[in-house]
């Protein structure tokens, strides 16, 4: 691990308002904030943008909340704010520009950086096919990493959330290809996103589920329309096997979460985490209700299950 993340505790928010900005702003008021961004620090803040579909198909991110994001970041007064990230399924500036994050960026005067390009250091990984990828060199730089995302299922990974949004929007296309296939990443999917998450700290997971999507993502599946519901966490692992549950996932059926686990990179377990705002199995009977009309297919329906679950 470049350096260990700015808290360790596994502490989870879930909120929901009728907009997301203001969902995400109770959940980042529950979690302890000033012990993860100080005064001076520079942040880095890596939204999901996969392609230039649009957040209404749950594919990428709001503008609107990513604005309403830079704006509470600002207010701890960091030194710098990046948004930073590399679109896998077209080029990134073309995101940018056709779904409207570059106003965004623009309003607020904060630096855009595509990493799908350098300068860039070399990040030595162990994994049995990619055994190291160029990293944009703003890695040795961020003081804080904030990973903004959609939730999804997904074809290959099973689940897109935090962890996912950072291990593939980081390695650049310009080595990878579009989509970052053309090097083995696919070969081993789960064993890629372990290996890189085990070197790049996470320090604030914002996982949203607002449109969140089912069946075949990151790009093609449907959206669902949470109203509001986010998840935020200063555990990614924590973060995602939160929202896995609400997909119906326990940590080991999603392979990479629970190597993790393994690796001791963070918290699966409900028991040992600190949840606040909505309960868990509220949550996920909004979701449930917005995804399949029905909250009998729940994960948690009767109790809230353990890792293996019973």
């Amino acid at each position: 691990m470049i350096r260990n993340r700015k808290v360790q505790e596994p502490i989870v928010a879930i909120a929901k308002a009728m907009i997301e900005s203001n969902s995400l702003k109770k959940a980042l008021d529950l979690l302890p904030i000033d012990k993860i961004i100080n005064e001076g620090d520079k942040v880095v803040i890596t939204p999901n943008w996969v392609n230039d579909n649009g957040p209404k198909s749950a594919a990428t991110v709001g503008p609107k909340t990513l604005k309403t994001l830079i704006q509470y970041v600002k207010e701890k007064n960091p030194s710098k704010v990046y948004i930073a990230t590399g679109s896998g399924g077209c080029k990134t500036t073309d995101v940018m520009e056709k779904v409207g994050y570059d106003k965004v960026i623009k309003e607020e005067e904060v630096e855009f950086i595509d990493l799908n390009y350098g300068p860039y250091i070399d990040l030595n990984l162990n994994h049995e096919i990619i055994k190291s990828t160029p990293i944009n060199k703003v890695i040795n730089e961020a003081d804080v990493i904030i990973s903004f995302t959609q939730l999804k299922q997904h074809e290959e990974a099973t689940v897109t959330a935090s962890l996912k949004n950072i291990a593939m929007g980081w390695p650049p296309a310009e080595t990878h290809g579009y989509p970052k296939k053309q090097t083995g990443i696919h070969e081993d999917l789960h064993g890629f996103i372990r290996a890189i998450m085990n070197k790049i700290p996470i320090d604030l997971a914002i996982v949203s589920c607002d449109k969140a999507m089912i069946g075949t993502g990151p790009s093609n599946g449907m959206a669902v329309d949470t109203q509001g519901l986010i998840i935020a966490s200063t555990d990614p692992l924590a973060a995602d096997a939160i929202g896995s549950r609400l997909l119906g996932f326990l940590p080991q059926a999603v392979c990479y979460i629970y190597g993790l686990y393994k690796d001791k990179l963070g918290e699966v377990k409900t028991e040992n985490m600190t949840i606040k705002g909505i309960d868990l199995q509220e949550a996920e009977t909004m979701f449930s209700k917005a995804a399949y009309g029905s909250k009998n297919v729940m994960l948690d329906k009767d109790k809230i299950k353990d890792i293996h679950g019973e």
